[in-house]
């Protein structure tokens, strides 16, 4: 029986070549489509409850207040500030540049990718995650990501096709629009968090007057929550299903990264990517039931509703016009 071909032998049904004459650029290089919008709208109520709480900071501050704010709003800018980016990438995401070799394996499938998008790639940057997990990332506004596993273990059509879902998500204002309400909502949620340890800290000191101590507490804290919603025209409400919205929106933006990949001829590919992935999944979950006795852990109905990805199947029911013969 003949092995299968090795990811790096071009004889792999998935290996494509990174051998281009002229490109042409698009005219539009981003747009701002229906998702990111929506994103955006979503996390309104979320940067006025912040704008809330920097007022309230502010006011601390005496004749300066108005600056604080109008420097908190304008503090939004560094999502596109590259020093920023590149802190990020390494704080947060966890990412590094890649070595020469590495940058050697990448740029030759990102200049494919771009070109066939009419991109302009040297706008982006590439980043490599230390990981053995199949995955990438978009981030802020010119970060691509992509794990050890997917650049070593992948044929080079295969990462085509993964870098290609990433950058639709930039040309599709995906990355820059899930940051910046993420940056816009970060004085809220750590506001949220304080009220909350505040609210744990006094429920403790309460039980040693007794039930009138707690009854103090509880009347004290339902009075302020609903003054606060009063105040703010029930706008706290809404954040109740806001991150349910999100999630919504996150699983409906990797859709269409998804067919900016498979339009872009990497359907095949993307679709191969899926099952390794699912396969990964799968691993997990059998993983995840052995240290549980070997009873299957199930996701729970809202669980599902907070994930920002698509399942496997819906993500393969919506490639099949892609892998249709003739397309």
């Amino acid at each position: 029986m003949t092995p299968p071909p090795s990811p790096d032998d071009p004889a792999h049904p998935h290996h494509i070549s990174t051998d281009h004459g002229r490109v042409h650029l698009s005219k539009d290089q981003r747009r701002t489509d229906a998702t990111a919008v929506g994103n955006l709208l979503l996390h309104l109520p979320n940067f006025l409850c912040s704008l809330f709480v920097v007022a309230l900071v502010s006011a601390f501050f005496g004749n300066l207040a108005f600056l604080v704010i109008l420097a908190w709003l304008a503090s939004g800018a560094l999502v596109f500030h590259r020093p920023t980016e590149s802190a990020l990438a390494r704080r947060l995401l966890r990412l590094r540049y890649p070595t020469p070799q590495e940058r050697a394996k990448l740029e030759p499938v990102w200049r494919t990718v771009t070109a066939r998008a009419g991109i302009e790639g040297r706008a982006y940057e590439l980043w490599v995650e230390d990981s053995d997990d199949l995955n990438a990332v978009a981030a802020a506004g010119h970060i691509v990501g992509v794990t050890r596993f997917a650049m070593n273990q992948l044929p080079n059509g295969e990462l085509a096709a993964v870098l290609a879902h990433e950058l639709g998500h930039h040309v599709g204002g995906h990355a820059w629009s899930s940051l910046l309400g993420y940056w816009y909502a970060l004085p809220g949620r750590v506001a949220w968090r304080l009220l909350k340890a505040f609210s744990g800290f006094a429920f403790k000191v309460s039980r040693a007057f007794g039930c009138f101590g707690v009854a103090f507490v509880v009347l004290f804290m339902g009075g302020l929550a609903l003054a606060t919603i009063s105040t703010l025209y029930g706008l706290p409400l809404l954040l109740l299903g806001i991150p349910y919205a999100l999630a919504a929106v996150g699983r409906r933006s990797e859709l269409r990264a998804d067919e900016h990949a498979a339009a872009l001829g990497f359907a095949p590919m993307l679709a191969a990517v899926l099952d390794k992935l699912h396969q990964q999944e799968q691993r997990t979950a059998a993983e995840l039931a052995a240290h549980n006795g070997g009873v299957p852990v199930e996701e729970g109905a809202l669980a599902k509703l907070l994930s920002s990805h698509p399942d496997y199947h819906t993500r393969l029911h919506h490639l099949q016009p892609y892998l249709q013969p003739g397309r």
